[in-house]
């Protein structure tokens, strides 16, 4: 669908708000899961559960909870009020977050519904992103479940599917947004539509990295144990685990795809030879840069975050290149010249 100057500005603004607020969610996500806050709060009460403790006595019964937690009895026996309020504070956040992105969504929604300022083919995107946000939120609590019964973490399996969804939930977000401003919105070329999906690939592979804290091994770049190839990418068996559960496979999978994706990001812009594709590759390329620096000085928290960041960006970069007409008129012009 082509839509055009007549819809109203305040709707682009409203979702490019969304989106920048589901960026926020990834990075507290980030942080939660670093800080070792994610198992903190051991309910899901997408209600009261708004409301932090307020005095002495509600802040002893979160604790007396998070005391009955494998995280606590495996991991962190004996440590003070004042370090559980710590990691408390870093999960709320988060949920907070979520539940205000679900608010900022609903209100404006049925203020533009009412005042008749939405396009019918605009109507069933907008249901799919509400179906996606509440999906995401149902698929947190599943991940945070599976941490809170024998062991010490979140399954990776899990991590990498709650990351995923949010990411693409930050993709389909800007793509409308971007689809909003643009009277020519869509992308023919296969390399720019592949892009941002390899992306999110490459943030799930990112994602198990993270689930199996294997980006504190192997500390060396390029070189993985000596080799550009190292020995043991296929030592579990059955073969294809080796792809979610030996850390040195999935680290060396997400180098992979590093490469990959840079070296078709800079193929795509010697076609294109366009600003969002000379962008992307600059994204890429930053992201890459802060990979490699992150596994050097082993997962510090900035770095790491900072990196988590990164993903994003480059994401908003693949989805803004897939959007872009200009680049694809480029592209379609040199094509019928070959």
């Amino acid at each position: 669908m082509n839509l055009n100057s007549t819809i109203n500005p305040w709707i682009a603004r409203w979702l490019g708000l969304i989106a920048a607020m589901i960026f926020a969610m990834v990075v507290v996500g980030g942080a939660t899961r670093l800080t070792g806050s994610g198992l903190s709060i051991t309910e899901w009460k997408p209600i009261v559960g708004t409301i932090p403790p307020l005095n002495a006595a509600d802040w002893q019964d979160a604790f007396e909870k998070y005391k009955l937690s494998s995280q606590y009895k495996l991991q962190n026996q004996g440590m003070s009020l004042a370090d559980f309020q710590f990691i408390f504070w870093w999960e709320w956040a988060h949920r907070l977050l979520g539940r205000l992105v679900g608010f900022v969504f609903a209100v404006p929604f049925f203020w533009f519904a009412m005042r008749r300022q939405l396009p019918s083919g605009l109507w069933p995107k907008l249901l799919m992103l509400f179906v996606l946000g509440g999906a995401q939120g149902a698929l947190g609590w599943y991940m945070v479940a599976s941490g809170l019964v024998d062991r010490v973490s979140v399954s990776q399996y899990r991590l990498a599917a709650h990351l995923t969804l949010a990411s693409f939930l930050f993709a389909a977000v800007l793509w409308t947004m971007f689809s909003l401003k643009s009277t020519n919105a869509g992308c023919n070329s296969l390399i720019a539509l592949a892009l941002p999906f390899l992306v999110l690939l490459q943030i799930a592979a990112g994602a198990f990295v993270a689930g199996l804290d294997a980006g504190q091994g192997y500390n060396t770049w390029p070189l993985m144990e000596g080799q550009l190839v190292p020995q043991g990418l296929g030592a579990m068996s059955p073969s294809w685990i080796n792809i979610f559960e030996n850390a040195m496979t999935v680290q060396f999978d997400h180098r992979l795809l590093a490469y990959s994706i840079l070296a078709l990001a800079i193929f795509h812009l010697s076609r294109v030879r366009s600003r969002s594709s000379a962008l992307l590759v600059l994204a890429i390329f930053a992201q890459a840069s802060l990979g490699v620096l992150t596994l050097l000085w082993h997962v510090p928290l900035a770095l790491a975050l900072l990196h988590q960041a990164g993903a994003m960006m480059v994401l908003l970069a693949a989805v803004r290149n897939a959007n872009n007409p200009t680049a694809r008129a480029e592209e379609l012009v040199r094509g019928h010249a070959l």
